[in-house]
């Protein structure tokens, strides 16, 4: 199905991203089987200072950090999630680690990014369940495999609609963009006219700050896709290869892939958010310096403790790199 045109919409301006060249994400997420009350007590104790003073020694322009994934647990109230799901007591923290995290990053002149997901907590069927989320998973998360039964999922959409847009006009400019993962039934689910759709799902987004960037994650394609005209860059999720991203004959990489921002998004460990550094620092800060001259954006990931510390060896790493993109 062709993507729904919509001569209405108007990007954001990427320049500030394009010239940042490259940042920060880390993986902060709970556990199916913690507690409420030990979900708290972990988020309670991260030292935004310090881990701001972290990414701002590293020269990062720009922090990526999610708010939640498949567990349950957010690291942020949300009052209409609560009021759908009906778990008590609530698996958002009390305490906003997002609005914290972005106070404390926006002193050291870094801009914080918030990823989510574009589903219901997979591990958490009682809110699959509530949130009226229907696609499947066919055995454990890593052998991901969905059943493609092509369901609109409009009362789901609605809902996530409403959790996002309390997230979104809370935090106001605090937060620059967002990186949408699992947004694997794009055609299915959002390529309509009517709303629930594309443009509905960006404006939620966008409540708080209509200069924040968004990206749709559908998984890894090569080379780099931008899913629909109602994202600003593109979300690049790039596994374990480094590739020589469009070298092919007649598509020279470019700054904009269909008019949204180039960008990639990988790990510096064995895998997402774990490990220890899985290259020479050599690789990677060569690797981001090619990748710049296009006008290309480059995302590392990290591990962090469940303390809110990134380990010091990637912080060595993020440094070098800082220094090569800085010099071109």
């Amino acid at each position: 199905m062709p993507e729904v045109n919509d001569p209405t919409w108007k990007r954001a301006n990427t320049d500030w991203f394009s010239k940042a060249r490259w940042g920060v994400m880390t993986h902060y997420l709970g556990s199916p089987e913690e507690t409420a009350d030990a979900w708290n007590k972990r988020v309670d104790s991260i030292d935004v200072q310090a881990l701001a003073d972290q990414v701002a020694s590293t020269g990062a322009a720009y922090y990526l950090f999610t708010i939640g994934q498949n567990s349950g647990h957010y690291c942020s109230p949300n009052a209409a999630y609560d009021s759908f799901v009906g778990i008590s007591p609530s698996k958002c923290s009390r305490r906003d680690l997002i609005g914290d995290l972005a106070d404390a990053l926006t002193r050291r002149g870094v801009k914080l990014l918030a990823y989510l997901n574009s589903a219901a907590p997979y591990c958490d069927k009682l809110a699959c369940r509530r949130l009226q989320w229907e696609w499947g998973y066919e055995g454990p998360m890593e052998a991901y495999s969905g059943i493609f039964r092509g369901l609109r999922l409009a009362e789901f959409q609605r809902m996530w609609e409403a959790i996002i847009l309390e997230w979104s006009t809370r935090w106001g400019n605090k937060v620059h963009g967002w990186w949408i993962d699992g947004c694997y039934f794009g055609v299915d689910m959002y390529n309509f006219a009517e709303e629930p759709n594309w443009r509905s799902f960006a404006s939620a987004l966008k409540s708080g700050n209509k200069e924040s960037l968004i990206a749709f994650n559908g998984g890894v394609n090569l080379p780099v896709v931008s899913m629909t005209q109602y994202e600003d860059y593109t979300a690049g999720e790039i596994d374990a290869d480094l590739p020589l991203l469009f070298r092919q004959p007649k598509r020279p990489m470019e700054r904009f892939v269909n008019g949204a921002q180039l960008h990639i998004l990988t790990y510096l460990g064995e895998t997402w958010g774990a490990g220890s550094p899985r290259f020479p620092v050599e690789l990677p800060a060569g690797y981001t310096k090619f990748f710049n001259r296009s006008g290309g954006v480059v995302t590392w990931d990290v591990p962090i403790s469940a303390a809110g510390v990134i380990p010091q060896a990637y912080i060595d790493q993020l440094k070098v790199i800082g220094k090569a993109a800085t010099a071109g």
